[in-house]
């Protein structure tokens, strides 16, 4: 018998989260059966839609949900030998049994000189939201000027160094100007600190004086609506997230956008990465070649221990991370 960590919702989230919003328990896990597995957790996700997801999936007492790479430490089952590693959508769990339904293998032939965790494959749902986003939503194409808001985070970052490999002008804004240089780094054409500018309106201007192609949407809220203005015709947006609005306690209001909408023919479209998981082993090796030639940087804020799950998804929410942001148990 194993015994499992598990942190729950203890109460409902009122505003931003707090310590005393979970609780921290212990069970013990099943023997594994005929076509099991024991999985033992190594890297933990913590994500921004955990917030929203938590209010509308979740009841008190459930446990948080959230994916994780995982090792396989007794196995039931020939899919998955003992040793292996997957991905997991098990939630906040130290260990997990499960018949390997919806477990998905990291890829065999991950390059070993990508540091960690990336050759474990947890931050990949991040590069696949990322290519996703641009290519089947923004149908992204060479040339165009792309705007990326929270770029600094674990979609964000990898949306600006994609559209730089498709040959895009990138637009970029981040929170703090150590922030704004490591998106300089990456490659990004125009970046600022949207928290000291003067004019959120005057600087998208000044970056993009002919206005923006394609928008891929992270914050929502009050910045979406200083976007909206500067889109150009037939533009693309791709509504991947809307971080600032997620801790409200009382819904933000207009202004709206359907006369932009209209009078520029303005595509705005939501999306979940899982719509096009048939297509998630081709898109992984495209970006694995990417990381291999030198193309695509990988950034992780990573946190130690599992008992330090809350802290992070709540440092996350804040905007502590560069890059994606994980938990190593």
């Amino acid at each position: 018998m194993v015994v499992s960590k598990a942190w729950t919702l203890r109460q409902h989230f009122q505003g931003f989260p707090k310590a005393s919003d979970f609780h921290l328990r212990e069970e013990t896990l099943p023997q594994p059966k005929n076509g099991q597995v024991l999985l033992e957790a190594v890297f933990l996700s913590v994500d921004p839609y955990m917030r929203p997801y938590s209010q509308t999936m979740m009841k008190e007492g459930d446990v948080m949900i959230g994916s994780q790479v995982a090792k396989v430490i007794q196995s039931y089952n020939p899919s998955f030998p003992v040793g292996c590693h997957v991905v997991s959508d098990c939630g906040w769990r130290s260990h997990w049994v499960c018949d390997g339904a919806e477990l998905t293998p990291v890829l065999p032939d991950w390059p070993q000189d990508i540091p960690s965790p990336w050759p474990w494959g947890l931050p990949c749902v991040v590069h696949l939201t990322a290519l996703y986003g641009l290519e089947e939503v923004c149908e992204i194409k060479k040339g165009e000027t792309l705007l990326v808001n929270a770029a600094a985070g674990a979609v964000g970052s990898v949306v600006g160094q994609i559209a730089k490999i498709k040959g895009c002008r990138v637009v970029g804004c981040a929170g703090t100007d150590t922030k704004v240089s490591y998106l300089k780094e990456l490659g990004f054409d125009q970046v600022f600190n949207y928290k000291t500018a003067t004019s959120l309106e005057e600087s998208l201007r000044e970056a993009a004086p002919h206005g923006y192609d394609c928008y891929f949407e992270n914050v929502g809220g009050k910045f979406s609506s200083v976007v909206m203005p500067q889109m150009r015709e037939y533009g693309r947006i791709a509504v991947c997230g809307s971080i600032s609005m997620y801790n409200d306690t009382t819904p933000q209001t207009g202004p709206y956008v359907h006369t932009h909408m209209i009078f520029k023919q303005l595509r705005m479209e939501g999306f979940l990465c899982a719509r096009w998981k048939h297509k998630h082993q081709q898109s992984l090796r495209r970006l694995m070649a990417w990381m291999t030639e030198g193309k695509l940087r990988c950034n992780e804020h990573i946190t130690i221990g599992f008992n330090n799950m809350p802290a992070a998804f709540m440092g996350m929410l804040q905007g502590d991370n560069t890059g994606k942001a994980v938990v190593k148990v």
